[in-house]
């Protein structure tokens, strides 16, 4: 079935961000001392707000210092001006979504100034404009299907009709609480997200197949 609206994560969807941002914030986890790789913090955290990760980190670690968040967020945002690179595909599918006259929008729980220097740095931010949500913009991360639910809204498409893009079990569970149908993105495999409730696909390639369009 054809969708009248395609949303969109950012992060591992859009932005090839990930490994970027777990590396950063796995150095400074480490520096709390909790030894960290970079993957097992992509493991603990991945697709998950500030807050989520303050539940886990505080017991462990104990009081975090002042400014901590701050100041991982600006070597991040640091990062991420000079380094970030859209997910392989990602371009040539929104522009053929496009061209089909599909609405689309991103639901993130990034913060809003990271989100919007994603979008600036990838050249998305005219394109998403007025439809790029932060989950600071809707009052409550991914697994509520806040996020999903305001980005439908946007589309002016009702959640039953449209297909979120995620790569993330936690992305996958806000998705299918908004109404959508969810598609997951795992090229190297990422567990729980089938069983989360999204249809696996591989290659951005494959996804307007998928959804009965003519393929990019």
């Amino acid at each position: 079935m054809r969708p009248d609206a395609i949303l969109f994560d950012c992060d591992g969807v859009i932005a090839d961000s990930e490994g970027l941002t777990s590396r950063i914030i796995a150095e400074e986890i480490t520096a709390l001392g909790w030894p960290m790789t970079a993957e097992e913090e992509h493991r603990l955290f991945v697709g998950k707000a500030i807050s989520s990760m303050y539940e886990v980190l505080i017991p462990r670690v104990g009081p975090l210092p002042e400014g901590w968040y701050a100041r991982v967020r600006d070597r991040i945002l640091a990062a991420l001006e000079v380094e970030l690179e859209p997910i392989p595909g990602i371009i040539d599918l929104l522009h053929h979504f496009e061209a089909a006259g599909l609405k689309m929008a991103v639901g993130s729980n990034s913060s809003r100034d990271e989100l919007e220097l994603k979008m600036r740095r990838l050249g998305l931010t005219d394109f998403f404009a007025g439809r790029i949500f932060s989950h600071q913009d809707v009052g409550a991360p991914k697994p509520a299907p806040n996020l999903y639910l305001a980005a439908a809204a946007a589309c002016g498409a009702d959640p039953s009709r449209c297909v979120v893009v995620e790569d993330t079990p936690t992305g996958a569970i806000a998705g299918i609480a908004a109404g959508c149908r969810v598609f997951g993105y795992a090229p190297h495999g990422m567990p729980g997200l089938a069983e989360a409730g999204a249809h696996i696909f591989r290659d951005m390639a494959e996804l307007p197949g998928l959804l009965g369009l003519t393929p990019a």
